[in-house]
């Protein structure tokens, strides 16, 4: 959902909420500050790190991936990775662009696949490929936005953790996060490839990247339900939609992470800045790896002039649109830098100027078809990616 069209209703969600007081908080044991580095999700192990710290990224799990690679026999002459942005409904760009780089005979397969907000909710049918773009198509072209949310009424904002229900969107994500993608997950996770999602944990103020294949293969009970959480909660605009509670563990002791939209944090992602592949390759005594990053952001990064009305919604709603847009911008040249650094070729892709369609609504279903089509015409007919930021 794009900021100016949901804006009003956030600041009187938060008019409201402040006078209603901290009912919410009430509904919630959060992690002591001491224990939030140590909590970890009961059953599991290895399945997250934070995003703005590569020692998540430990010796041990790189050479896990690299066993799952030696003894899968995947060793392609050139890895490509994948990272998707947030977007909302821009995200039918993305969802077109990979269909039709499908169609184009060129699209490869990628090891590592990262998604944020809208592009986490796009990651899963990208890292599992082309089998999956008929659902990907489905997911951004007939839907609207009776199937991502339900505003409340007036009465049920007050004391309320949004303004908007988004038990619609759970819908969606469920209807798509099934057993067999699931499974089809966990087969080529133990090939050694990667699905990272990143979310915000909210108490903390730091993104959280989650490792989805290592989720679907442990065999932990409601490890469907956590994906789907986890999707949910990483396009969970915060103010807007509800934050996803996740219960952890620390010291013996239950709490609950608050986890919002990922685009909080970064509007897309790949590795964190501390972690370097090169030095990975000199770790496992690997070889020169060719390797391509590509980024595709589901969003214009040049400056759209509008005449903004003298209003407070007005105004709010610019300022965030323009501050999404250069964070957007800023992530780029941070996974840019990192690559050069890295010796990975770099590739981007956004909105183009010449779509000048606007949405009259959120999730408009028209604007999103057009989207899609400019999107797959560019992907079928040779992308021009960028080779470096904007």
């Amino acid at each position: 959902m794009k900021p100016a069209n949901v804006i009003a209703a956030l600041l009187l969600g938060l008019l409201l909420a402040a006078c209603a007081g901290p009912t919410v908080e009430s509904l919630r044991d959060p992690v002591p500050e001491p224990l939030v580095t140590r909590s970890a999700v009961p059953g599991y192990s290895k399945i997250r790190y934070w995003g703005d710290n590569g020692d998540g990224l430990t010796p041990a799990v790189i050479a896990e991936i690299a066993a799952q690679q030696k003894a899968s026999g995947y060793n392609p002459a050139e890895r490509n990775f994948l990272a998707v942005s947030g977007g909302g409904s821009n995200g039918a760009f993305g969802a077109g662009l990979l269909s039709g780089w499908t169609s184009s005979g060129t699209r490869p397969e990628f090891t590592v696949v990262t998604g944020v907000s809208t592009g986490s909710l796009i990651a899963p049918f990208a890292f599992l490929g082309p089998p999956y773009d008929r659902y990907l198509t489905e997911a951004y072209t007939e839907i609207s936005g009776e199937d991502i949310y339900r505003r409340r009424g007036f009465l049920g904002v007050i004391g309320s953790d949004s303004v908007a229900d988004n038990t619609p969107l759970r819908n969606l994500v469920s209807r798509y996060v099934t057993d067999q993608m699931l499974a089809d997950i966990t087969r080529e996770h133990k090939r050694g490839r990667r699905l990272l999602v990143g979310t915000t944990n909210l108490d903390a103020e730091r993104p959280v990247v989650w490792d989805i294949g290592a989720i679907a293969s442990s065999g932990v009970p409601g490890s469907k339900k956590l994906i789907q959480d986890i999707l949910v909660g990483s396009a969970s605009i915060p103010g807007v939609f509800p934050p996803v509670k996740i219960k952890v563990v620390a010291d013996g002791q239950t709490f609950d992470e608050m986890h919002v939209d990922g685009g909080t944090s970064n509007q897309a992602f790949m590795f964190p800045s501390n972690f370097s592949l090169r030095e990975t390759d000199k770790q496992l005594k690997r070889a020169k790896v060719s390797r391509t990053l590509y980024v595709i952001r589901n969003g214009k990064v040049t400056p759209e002039f509008s005449k903004v009305k003298p209003r407070l919604a007005a105004i709010v709603g610019k300022s965030i649109s323009s501050l999404i847009k250069n964070q957007g911008i800023g992530d780029l040249y941070r996974m840019y830098t990192n690559a050069q650094r890295d010796g990975i070729a770099f590739r981007a892709v956004w909105i183009p100027d010449s779509f000048t369609l606007t949405e009259p609504r959120p999730f408009d279903p028209a604007f999103m078809r057009a989207l899609y089509d400019v999107g797959y015409q560019m992907g079928r007919n040779g992308i021009d990616w960028a080779t470096s930021p904007p």
